[in-house]
């Protein structure tokens, strides 16, 4: 097992309160910059995590595609080991096992070249308060600052471009406009959420 991976087993288990108490207030703590100019160049994310709640839940994948001109330049993608059990039903929605992260690294690992990869573009994501929370729960690791990035998010646009639809959620928006969707996959999940941001953009 890695330094990092020791590192952090052993900030979980002397401070659990101390340092969920920070990652909590650091995901209520608003950042970013709400945005619903059209932009042609900019990175979609996706968090699969163990939960709903940022600051207590953690990571397991991250998705991270860049686009330039509205087509796909580059991808980021890894599973995060999490440091604790992925519960059953997490499993069932995603895909990921306990086994699939056991050797993966630990978000500490990962989050500077995240950050390095988004750079000053802007960030679309689907439902993006959620994927934001758990982002910027990140500054409570020592030594990292999550930038205050501009962020537009595809749930808002499809409520005011895709009206006919039974709900915006996206499985729901990819069958209602027949896109192929690999669901609860980080970077299908980032597919997904660029064809409907180009979409609400076109109409």
């Amino acid at each position: 097992m890695s330094d990092t991976h020791e590192r952090a087993r052993e900030l979980l288990r002397l401070k659990p309160k101390q340092q969920n108490w920070g990652a909590r207030r650091a995901a209520r703590n608003k950042k970013y910059n709400s945005s619903s100019k059209v932009v042609n160049d900019y990175i979609v994310l996706d968090f699969e995590t163990t939960g709903f709640r940022a600051g207590a839940d953690r990571i397991i994948q991250i998705g991270a595609i860049k686009y330039a001109d509205h087509e796909v330049a580059e991808m980021f993608t890894t599973f995060i080991n999490p440091l604790r059990h992925i519960p059953l039903s997490v499993t069932r929605l995603t895909g990921i096992s306990n086994e699939m992260v056991e050797s993966a690294p630990v978000i500490e690992e990962k989050i500077h070249e995240l950050i390095d990869f988004i750079g000053e573009l802007p960030i679309i994501a689907h439902n993006a308060s959620f994927d934001m929370g758990f982002l910027y729960a990140l500054e409570n690791i020592e030594g990292v600052e999550i930038p205050a990035y501009t962020v537009i998010d595809t749930v808002k646009l499809a409520r005011k471009k895709i009206t006919q639809s039974t709900d915006h959620r996206l499985t729901t928006l990819t069958n209602y406009l027949q896109l192929e969707h690999d669901a609860h996959d980080a970077i299908g999940d980032c597919l997904a959420t660029a064809a409907i941001y180009q979409y609400c953009i076109q109409n």
